[in-house]
């Protein structure tokens, strides 16, 4: 038997779609047959598996065997987004034509490839949330790093090192990042495997390409209009995104009207271990209240999403910071108007996601009515921006457009009630096209025109029961009963016989049957013709529609903090050029909302400066509330800079440049890193990338190792704060009450600490920050509120008694840690100190880097284990 005759016949369906599954290998393909969207093969296992349909066999026992599973074609908008939602690209496969006008296979081709990143299909969309498209490029250098919403057209791009564009993609949280085959290895070094990547061919990513790209579709000879002319890698990473998008089938994209830098020099730096710690906008405890959670209250989705744009990239400009204060301080004085204000923005739609519908020629015409409502509710903003007092809100309103000719002409075109697509039919209004009203009018008036036919034919037959009806199979039909069938006149012609009647047809009924049915036929060709050049009219709205989305999402943010601030008790910062933070009853914005009913947050005062108060040493048992007033101080500082009032009773800043925290235990155990290492690495990056203006928090260093070496690490790096020349503002919160001893020495360090009331067994936490130094650390206390074993505390309590009794007798009680070592260690005459100090003395500590120093600190390590 020949190879030839062994292989499976394959019919003219499958040999169809194996043709076209050979050109989207990647993605599920969806194949239209008749009513069903089928999957086949290892697409229909996964299908089966992630929509829990049922999975079944095509050819079941034959040498073609395959795996299929399927859902009806009107399900699409309930099982696709759930396929893109667990990462898939699917490609959609329609019918191209109508099967009654085909004796062959219909012909069949993909009309469009959703993916995670590139969906305008609102099922698969957070209204509040950005759905980017990331594209990576790795320079020898630098990265390049682009992000595109296709549904809302903003399209942003910047470039700098691994860090800065992790930081990036940790707050734009892309759906799915395009990258260069050939750095499939450094991606997931740099970024993990927590994305849904898809890597592309490397000859689409070269400059020429790229630049050629973005330039013919932005029409320009240039990039420099935008500002990223510079960014080479940008641009690169920016032009693989286009090249995207064509072959995922989205051609329609004149919404994309720019592309936007993000200036990393503009906005405050925050590194991803900072914006995890803070928990701004997720969190990885499942039922933890992140701070947009809290302070969310916008009305519009477009304002949601610049809600966290601007949390992700707080100002770092005095002027902007203080014009959106200015903004917020005029609303929360004058209610009336804000009240106003957010009943109009409740009234919008999406508008930049309806608008990119409209370019794409995918919206619908209850979408385009919802369209003209939105802009419809602009008007009102608009006159009362006008007649503001505060300039800032009167240039919005003086910048937003009225758009008075677009809603005048959809108001004309579209009924109020149109439908929810356009097929549905009476979508038009009357009056817009005299030949639709002319056929609307004929099919309109069918059912008296039939029921003059009907009443004419019982009187002329004598027949009281005659009446006509409608069926798919053939149409018009006059039924008779089989009583009077013998006064049916001969011309009618019989047509179908039934137990109790007969059904006839006549001459007349067929010429108006085929009058009728073209007439809907030809009303549902003219309203799509009409609604296709309505939508395409739309289309040269684009530009004013975004520039309006953007002011009132500006709009809607800005009222959002007046109602916050209103609601919450929150104070305008006072932001100045100095280097001093002072928070007078500062209070945790998340935590206060989470305290039951009457319980008041126990409010704290923070004072740093660079001169006198540079490092607050804040010593205090775990549970005292030491990491909380880190993280206020941070998110205050946030707060003030993203244009917010902040949750204190006064506030007055030098603006901040850079937020390094290490909070917490971040372990990264999954990715074979101890607590311990997680914590140095951290560490490290805070003290290689400080600056003055910096704001340093620091919690409980040096606890993931021996309690020796953790009270020398953390000494150590609160030394190399104070020593640094940028002497950065820094809070250190550590159990250590060793560490009180460094003010001794070290001038710029003020201890601090967490009050706590000591009763006869057990700990009162006032959580009251105060000046001077905790003297120990109430572990046990803690470890019995949290219900360990009597046992267990009482030996500890022994075992406590016993070691506090033999260090009290030692010399060394009073001696400080950095002595220590040399106790320990050395007689003074000892020809190996002479050589240590040698190697000191020769080092020049403002070039050394922090791995450098851990470098020689081993070294001097080696020299003593010579010893």
């Amino acid at each position: 038997m020949s190879a030839k005759e062994k292989a499976p016949k394959e019919t003219p369906l499958m040999k169809q779609y194996n043709e076209i599954k050979a050109k989207y290998p990647d993605a599920c393909l969806l194949f239209r047959v008749g009513d069903f969207y089928e999957t086949f093969g290892e697409d229909a296992i996964r299908a089966s598996r992630i929509l829990g349909i049922t999975l079944t066999k095509r050819g079941a026992g034959s040498e073609s065997e395959t795996a299929l599973a399927g859902f009806p074609h009107h399900s699409l908008n309930t099982y696709l987004p759930k396929l893109v939602k667990a990462g898939l690209r699917v490609a959609i496969c329609d019918q191209l034509e109508d099967p009654k006008m085909t004796k062959t296979i219909v012909k069949r081709g993909v009309t469009e490839l959703v993916t995670p990143g590139v969906s305008m299909n609102d099922e698969v969309l957070v209204s509040k949330s950005n759905n980017f498209l990331a594209s990576v490029y790795f320079g020898k250098k630098q990265l390049g790093v682009a992000f595109l919403d296709v549904s809302t057209g903003e399209f942003l791009t910047s470039e700098g090192n691994a860090e800065y564009v992790d930081k990036l993609l940790q707050n734009f949280s892309p759906s799915e990042i395009l990258v260069p085959k050939q750095n499939k290895k450094d991606f997931l070094e740099a970024f993990g495997d927590n994305f849904h990547a898809f890597y592309l061919e490397d000859w689409i990513y070269k400059e020429d390409y790229a630049k050629e790209s973005l330039m013919n579709h932005f029409q320009t000879n240039s990039l420099k209009g935008f500002g990223i002319e510079e960014l080479a890698h940008g641009i690169i990473a920016s032009g693989a995104i286009l090249y995207y998008l064509s072959e995922t089938q989205h051609n329609k994209i004149q919404h994309i009207t720019s592309i936007h830098r993000i200036a990393e020099d503009a906005y405050v730096w925050m590194d991803r271990f900072t914006i995890r710690n803070l928990e701004l906008y997720h969190s990885y405890n499942p039922n933890a209240v992140t701070l947009l959670d809290v302070i969310d209250k916008t009305l519009s989705p477009m304002g949601g999403r610049l809600l966290k744009r601007w949390l992700a990239l707080p100002l770092k400009d005095i002027n902007k910071i203080t014009g959106r204060h200015e903004v917020v301080a005029y609303l929360k004085d004058n209610q009336e108007v804000l009240q106003k204000i957010q009943y109009q923005i409740k009234q919008i739609s999406d508008l930049e996601r309806l608008i990119s519908k409209v370019a794409a020629g995918r919206i619908s015409p209850r979408e385009v009515i919802y369209l003209k409502e939105s802009l419809d509710a602009i008007v009102p903003i608009k006159e009362l921006a006008l007649k503001s007092p505060q300039e800032a809100v009167k240039v919005i309103g003086d910048s937003l457009h009225a758009c008075d000719l677009l809603r005048e002409k959809i108001a004309t075109t579209l009924n109020q009630d149109a439908p929810v697509a356009i097929n549905k039919g009476n979508a038009i209004a009357f009056g817009v096209n005299p030949e639709l009203d002319e056929l609307r009018t004929i099919s309109n008036t069918g059912k008296e025109y039939l029921e003059g036919i009907e009443k004419r034919e019982s009187e002329a037959t004598g027949i009281p029961s005659l009446k006509i009806s409608f069926n798919n199979v053939f149409g018009y039909y006059i039924e008779v009963r089989n009583t009077h069938k013998d006064k049916v006149p001969s011309e009618w012609i019989r047509k179908q016989t039934l137990v109790n009647a007969e059904r006839y047809i006549t001459e007349e009924l067929k010429e108006y049957e085929a009058k009728i049915l073209g007439a809907e036929e030809k009303i549902h060709q003219l309203e799509t013709q009409l609604f296709e050049q309505l939508v395409a009219w739309i289309a040269t709205y684009i530009k004013p529609v975004q520039h309006n989305a953007n002011l009132v999402a500006q709009l809607d943010c800005l009222s959002s903090f007046a109602q916050q601030a209103i609601d919450h008790n929150y104070v305008c910062p006072q932001i100045n050029d100095s280097f001093e933070l002072d928070i007078k009853n500062g209070r945790h914005p998340v935590i206060e909302k989470q305290l039951p009913i009457g319980v008041p947050y126990i409010a704290n005062d923070v004072y740093l400066n660079r001169d006198s108060q540079q490092i607050i040493m804040i010593t205090g048992p775990n549970m005292s509330g030491k990491s909380a007033i880190l993280r206020q101080t941070a998110l205050i500082v946030l707060l003030a800079q993203m244009g917010s009032f902040v949750p204190a009773d006064a506030v007055t800043m030098g603006v901040v440049d850079k937020i390094f925290t290490r909070v917490g235990a971040s372990d990264n155990i999954s990715m074979g890193e101890s607590t311990f290492m997680v914590e140095m690495n951290e560490t490290a990056s805070i003290l290689n990338n400080i600056s003055d203006r910096s704001l340093v928090l620091l919690d409980e260093i040096g606890r993931g190792t021996s309690t020796y070496d953790g009270v020398s690490i953390a000494w150590a790096i609160a030394e190399f704060l104070h020593e640094n020349p940028a002497q950065p503002k820094t809070l250190f919160a550590t159990h250590y009450h060793e560490l009180n001893e460094m003010t001794e020495s070290l001038p710029r360090i003020q201890n601090y600490n967490v009050s706590v009331k000591e009763l006869k067994d057990t700990v009162l936490f006032i959580r009251k920050l105060e000046k001077g130094g905790s003297a120990h650390s109430f572990g046990i206390h803690v470890a019995k509120m949290a219900g360990m074993p009597q046992t267990v505390i009482q030996k500890a309590g022994k075992i406590l008694k016993k070691l506090e009794k033999n260090h009290s007798g030692e010399v060394l009680s009073g001696i400080k840690p950095q002595d220590e070592l040399q106790l320990s260690f050395f007689n003074l005459d000892d020809p190996l100190l002479e050589e240590i100090k040698e190697e000191i003395q020769n080092l020049d500590i403002n070039t050394l880097t922090p791995v450098e120093a851990l470098m020689k600190l081993n070294e001097i390590k080696r020299m003593l284990s010579k010893k």
